[in-house]
């Protein structure tokens, strides 16, 4: 059995103008990053997603080597900004066919292209720990089609940044 240790990315520098993908992570918030760090295994096979904030929360959470997966990036967005998230995430699952806000992907071809993505991440290490770093929609699909269950939008809605999921996949 494979542990997956889904990681939600650190507090983001907030930039009105520039797309999400493009932030940084707040320095303010680094203590956070480092106070998880003693919560995930470090002996494990590590991942991110390419976005800044992603891979600068992975490079403060392990000295080990980390791979980057263009699949684990969270669902795109585009650079308008959105007054409110949580209600536009909602929507996002609510019609995953269907953009939720203009320039946004679909959270079906999200959905598809991150479980896509874990599928050789995780054949790669059979019966190890696995950690991904990435962004709090991308992992509540990614948990919804590995268990079968319904997206756990009440669950997105509790994840701190950073914060930690875990899935046991045989």
């Amino acid at each position: 059995m494979t542990t997956l240790h889904l990681v939600r990315h650190g507090r983001p520098l907030l930039e009105r103008g520039r797309p999400a993908a493009t932030w940084s992570l707040d320095p303010a918030g680094f203590d956070d990053v480092w106070a998880l760090r003693e919560r995930l295994p470090q002996h494990a096979a590590w991942y991110t997603s390419p976005e800044p904030k992603a891979v600068e929360t992975a490079q403060l959470l392990t000295d080990a080597p980390v791979g980057i997966v263009e699949g684990l990036r969270e669902q795109e967005r585009g650079s308008a900004w959105v007054d409110d998230l949580p209600d536009a995430v909602r929507r996002a699952f609510a019609h995953p066919r269907e953009p939720a806000a203009p320039g946004w992907e679909p959270m079906d071809t999200c959905r598809e292209r991150v479980v896509g993505a874990v599928g050789p991440v995780l054949a790669a290490h059979p019966r190890e720990d696995v950690v991904l770093v990435g962004h709090g929609t991308a992992w509540t699909a990614l948990v919804a089609a590995l268990t079968g269950a319904e997206p756990d939008l009440e669950r997105w809605g509790r994840l701190a940044m950073p914060d930690v999921l875990r899935v046991d996949v045989p």
